[in-house]
């Protein structure tokens, strides 16, 4: 009894190890249980116990709130206590999932597919999540006879089947009989960890766990040991209240030993005895309990040498076996054993299968003592078989035969009229509590949604809550195991209906005119209804383009190009010995829309337009979904779509147009039907745009009762042009507007008269055109009305600070603004003499004074002094006027000399020079004999010349014409005598010259002028000298020579004299002066220069005077006629 656990012991320890497997499970599901009421609950449904006939199909389903979860939780599904079905999936089971996003569920499915009876047991259900856990079991029961395949087949049939306890029982009976040699622990240490659960099943393994780690244990300790000569074996055994002996060898008889239980050290006791010989050491275990059966190992130094005690109670012997039994269907039926031990462990078998006390189980196990007990309440066919009961020490079995009762009908079925609709019930009642099954028409019926069957002990019914007209037939009911059926007739009566379902609202029906409408109604009746088709007073009959078909199942109602007149309600009938239906049916035949009327353009811009329209009076049955818009020029025929949306309004806003171009737009309708025809054309119209406001608002004077404004002319005035101006006010404080001139006006300048003395004013203007009024101007601050005294300030146009020259019979006409308030007076003196007004013009107004001299004369040249008087203030100004006129011929012209071809002239300016300087000369030559005149020279300065090139021989006069700004004398000077070009053989002899001195000292041709200039735009001085040698030319401001400044250039050309100030300040005005040094003298010129602040004001004012002056100008021209 103290041997070690050997390869051949395997079959004794079998029942042993069954009997420890057993009490291992039940502590495993007391702890479960423990750990059950401790779990979170994550199922919102649990699956369900349920049976199902052998080939059947079931599905077990759970649902997981995911309201809470973060991912998925993890399902694994079981059989049993331990096998895993998830690596079981294939033709028989298959695992599903599902997530319903709207009510955030997992749904996970269990689908057993072609159920056999040995896949009825226990399974169970867990779900995980981080932290939580939930479990929930159920079973299944298959009912029906057992496969043949699954009862006597060798096991190869069994691969992939859910019963793996059932397929290690029979093995278990097997290995039991058969006794293989085989070394499972040899198996075990070479296999794949894959194959240790088919290894299992073959060679019935119960505690694989524990042979795992017994087999993991020997993997560690299988190193050759230093310190033991001879270690422990793997495993030892023993009976209950036996004796065991643990020895080891030592290599070193002088290391300590330590003896371990379980990692507790063993200490030398009446139990636990220790030996020492030689190198062996001894551990004898007396009365070996079952708190005994653990793991030992021993050490010496820093080696460990283990193994197991295998602690086994004494055998359970069956005393009384299991008697055969025969019973009947629905019997009580009872198999009693008794054994050797009072509660002992027994396990029962069907064919091998082992039967659990499971409280869903139709078998249940009564323990009474030592008399345990198998009870089948209500017995069925199927349980015929061999039961068996297994202990420890022995087993026994016995055959179970269960047949049936002779049947006798109590209640036959009863043939039945049912209305469509009603509820049909069938019920019979037999003699027997065995299932059957229902046929209609030789066909089985299963049950389902609609039809339902129950069964409750021997009364078996059929029930259809709302028959239908299928459902009409012959109906059998027949037992189980039986051969009788149970019939009857079922008769359904339907009264005829129409099934209007696929109409539309208020059975509507829609068609295109144009198209072929074929109406199909459904309708249904037993027998099959007379159908009567009829619109108004008319029936409609079986032909013709509207006509009526009808078929068993349904009835058409067929339009063939169906037009508008068609439109309106269609009536139905059904008749048959059932009942009547009828309908109304609408038919709406739709078109495209009519065209809208031509629409309207209400508004017009610069490149765009407004226009509306009404819808079209007719919209073809459809609603109107849009409108289509295009547009073309008047003068092409090329329309242009506008929009390529819809337009939903009956207005629209065309843009992108040229602005003064005329065209024209239409518009289309649209319905759900099409396109209609185009709208006739609008009128035409041209895109016209306002002005731009007009610029340059200011104030141009004010009295005690008037404002008076200008402003300049809008910068945009467009293809529309200008009508004129609006000017309005309004007081200060208040928000009306005021209309100061009712008609428009063309000018840039308006008084408003009537205003009260003293207020504020605020005044706008506007420019109109055709397309209306423009964004208005405001003046910036409000206007007081009250005159204010201004000094008087001639404002004198830069080119009258020169000379103002003009040719005799041309027309002067001067305009000098000035400034002055209130009633400024101006006067005009001529070389300090009255001007005679008979032959000078003077007109003045309240800004400016104009002189007009209609055709000027010489006698018009002179200084003309203006004086500008507002009360004591005093301005003056000078013009210079020059009348010019050409001048008169020179005086006397002599022939000085002649020598070959040459003849030299001279003669003396002329003593009327036209009040203009001589600009030069003109000779011309004239043969004696033709006397045609030639021009010799041109625009020719001195008063002497040689005219060359002369021909020999002939005789020539000469004349002379002086020439100035206005152009050539009328006359000319001719010479008195002739000159004679003598032939060869004349000696001529040159006449001898003095050279002539062209030395002069500087002299300012053109002087400096007083000028002014705005601050931040370039000003230049000008000035002309001449001088022999060239002067040097000295710029001084404020009699300070102007040196390395770089605001300041120099420019001397041809004794042009420029000094060119950059931008200027007000701090640049001063005395400029110019000095022209050469050797022989010295001459200077100065003016003043003044730079005025750049302003608004300033540069209004400036634009303001030019124009002023330009419009006087032209405007007294056109009075005088010139």
């Amino acid at each position: 009894d103290l041997q070690p656990l050997e390869q051949n012991e395997q079959q004794v320890l079998q029942p042993w190890l069954l009997t420890r497997h057993s009490s291992l499970c039940q502590a495993h599901e007391e702890t479960e249980k423990r750990d059950d009421s401790q779990r979170s609950t994550l199922f919102v449904e649990k699956p369900q116990s349920g049976s199902v006939s052998v080939g059947g199909n079931i599905t077990f389903i759970a649902k997981v709130e995911a309201k809470d979860l973060l991912r998925k939780p993890n399902v694994k599904w079981f059989k049993g206590k331990w096998m895993d079905l998830a690596s079981k999936a294939g033709k028989h089971l298959q695992l599903k999932e599902s997530f319903e996003r709207h009510t955030k569920i997992h749904t996970f499915e269990m689908h057993i597919i072609q159920a056999k009876e040995n896949y009825a047991g226990n399974y169970r259900c867990e779900v995980s999540y981080k932290d939580k856990f939930d479990s929930c079991s159920f079973d299944l029961e298959v009912t029906g006879k057992i496969p043949l395949a699954s009862v006597n087949g060798d096991g190869q049939d069994d691969a992939g089947e859910l019963d793996f306890s059932g397929l290690l029982k029979r093995r278990e009976v097997k290995q039991q009989e058969e006794e293989p040699e085989v070394d499972v622990w040899e198996l075990l240490k070479n296999a794949n960890p894959s194959e240790y659960e088919k290894i299992a099943f073959q060679y019935g393994i119960t505690d694989l766990r524990g042979m795992l780690k017994r087999l993991k244990r020997m993997r560690r300790e299988v190193k050759k040991s230093a310190a033991f000569a001879k270690g422990l074996d793997p495993a030892y055994q023993v009976d209950k209240g036996g004796k065991v002996r643990f020895m080891v060898e030592l290599a070193d008889p002088t290391v300590e030993l330590k003896w371990y239980k379980n990692g507790q050290e063993i200490r030398p006791s009446t139990k636990y005895i220790f030996e020492h010989k030689g190198n062996q050491r001894i551990l004898f275990i007396n009365n070996c309990t079952m708190t005994d059966d653990a793991r030992y190992y021993v050490t010496a130094g820093d080696e460990k040498c283990s193994t197991e005690l295998f602690v086994r109670d004494p055998p359970i012997l069956v005393t009384k076996g299991l008697e055969d039994t025969n019973t009947y269907v629905g019997e009580r039926v009872e198999l009693s054993c008794e054994v050797s031990e009072d509660d002992a462990n027994v396990k029962w078998f069907k064919n091998g299968v082992e039967l659990t006390n499971e409280p869903k189980s139709r078998y249940r196990i009564k323990v009474e003592g030592k008399k345990h007990t198998l009870i089948i309440e209500e017995a069925a066919k199927n349980d015929s078989a061999t039961y068996s009961v297994m202990t420890t020490g022995g087993q026994s079995e016995a055959k179970l035969s269960v047949d049936l009762r002779p049947l006798k009908i109590s209640l036959a079925l009863e043939d039945q009229t049912v209305r469509l609709g009603q509820e049909i019930h069938l019920k019979c009642e037999i003699s027997e509590n065995v299932q059957g099954k229902w046929y209609k028409n030789g066909q089985l019926v299963e049950a389902s949604d609609r039809v339902k069957l129950y069964h409750k002990g021997r009364i078996h019914r059929f029930i259809i809550a709302s028959a239908a007209v299928d459902d009409e037939g012959e109906y059998m009911f027949v037992p189980d195991a039986y051969n009788i059926n149970i019939p009857c007739k079922v008769h359904v009566v339907d009264p005829p209906k129409l099934h209007l379902d696929g109409l539309g609202e208020n059975n509507t029906v829609t068609v295109v005119a144009g198209s072929k409408l074929r109406l199909e109604i459904p309708i249904t009746g037993e027998p099959t209804p007379k159908v009567m088709w009829s619109k108004g007073d008319k029936w409609i009959t079986d032909s013709g383009r509207i006509r009526a078909e009808t078929y068993p199942d349904s009835s058409c109602l067929v339009i063939d190009t169906a037009e508008r007149e068609d439109s309106g309600p269609f009536r139905i009938t059904l008749k048959n010995e059932a009942g009547e239906d009828t309908a109304l049916i609408n038919i709406k035949v739709v078109d495209v829309p009519d065209p809208p009327q031509a629409p309207n353009v209400t508004e017009v811009g610069e490149d765009w337009c407004v226009m509306t329209w009404e819808p079209p009076a007719n919209d073809g049955g459809s609603p109107i979904l849009g409108y289509f818009i295009e547009r073309k020029k008047k003068q092409s025929s090329r329309w242009m779509r506008l929009n390529f949306e819809l337009c939903k309004e009956t207005t629209f806003e065309p843009k992108k147009m040229i602005e003064g171009v005329a065209y024209e737009v239409r518009v289309f309708a649209v319905n759900a039907i099409g396109i209609s025809k185009p709208s006739m054309p609008s009128k035409s119209f041209v895109p016209l745009a306002v002005t731009s406001p007009p610029t340059l608002l200011a104030v141009d004077g004010v009295t005690d009762t008037s404002v008076t404004m200008k402003w300049r002319p809008p910068d945009h005035i467009g293809a529309a042009g200008l009508d004129g101006y609006v000017v309005e006010y309004c007081f200060e404080g208040t928000d009306e507007w005021i209309v100061a001139n009712p008609e428009l006006t063309d000018k840039t300048r308006f008084t408003i008269n009537g205003l009260p003395t003293g207020s504020k004013i605020l005044v706008r203007v506007k420019a109109v055109n055709a397309a209306g009024e423009s964004e208005p101007r405001y003046h910036p601050q409000p206007i007081l009305v009250k005159e204010v005294v201004e000094p008087p300030k001639i404002r004198l146009p830069r080119h009258l600070k020169q000379t103002y020259t003009r040719r005799v019979g041309e027309t002067v006409n001067l305009v000098i603004p000035f400034q002055g308030r209130p009633r400024a007076k101006v006067s005009w003196q001529k070389n300090g003499s009255p001007i005679d007004k008979n032959q000078i013009n003077i007109r003045n107004t309240e800004n400016d004074t104009i002189i007009f001299i209609r055709k000027a004369e010489r006698s018009h040249s002179g200084e003309y002094d203006m004086k500008v008087e507002v009360e004591n203030l005093v301005d003056k100004a000078t013009i210079d006027i020059q009348i010019v006129d050409r001048p008169g011929p020179p005086e006397i012209v002599t022939i000085e000399d002649v020598w070959g071809e040459n003849v030299n002239l001279s003669w003396k300016p002329p003593k009327d020079d036209g009040n203009a300087a001589i600009t030069g000369y003109t000779i011309q030559k004239a043969d004696k004999k033709s006397m045609e005149w030639f021009t010799v020279i041109e625009h020719y300065h001195r008063t002497s010349a040689t005219i060359n090139e002369l021909v020999i021989g002939n005789e020539y006069y000469f004349r002379i014409f002086a020439e100035n700004m206005c152009g050539l004398s009328e006359d000319a000077t001719m010479t008195k005598e002739s000159a004679l070009i003598a032939k060869d053989g004349k000696v001529y002899k040159y006449p001898v010259y003095d050279d002539f001195d062209f030395s002069e000292r500087p002299l300012f041709t053109q002087p400096l002028i007083n000028t002014y200039a705005v601050a931040g735009y370039n000003a230049t001085l000008n000035c002309s000298v001449r001088g022999n040698p060239k002067p040097k030319i000295t710029w001084l401001k404020n009699k300070v020579i102007i040196m390395n400044d770089p605001r300041y250039r120099m420019f001397s050309n041809q004794g042009v004299c420029t000094l060119e100030i950059r931008k200027p300040s007000p701090y640049d005005g001063g005395t400029y002066s110019c000095r022209a040094v050469n050797e022989l003298g010295e001459a200077e010129v100065d003016c003043k220069l003044e730079v005025k602040g750049k302003s608004f004001k300033s540069l209004q004012m400036h634009c303001l005077f030019e124009q002023t002056l330009h419009g006087r100008r032209n405007k007294y021209a056109r009075q005088k006629g010139v």
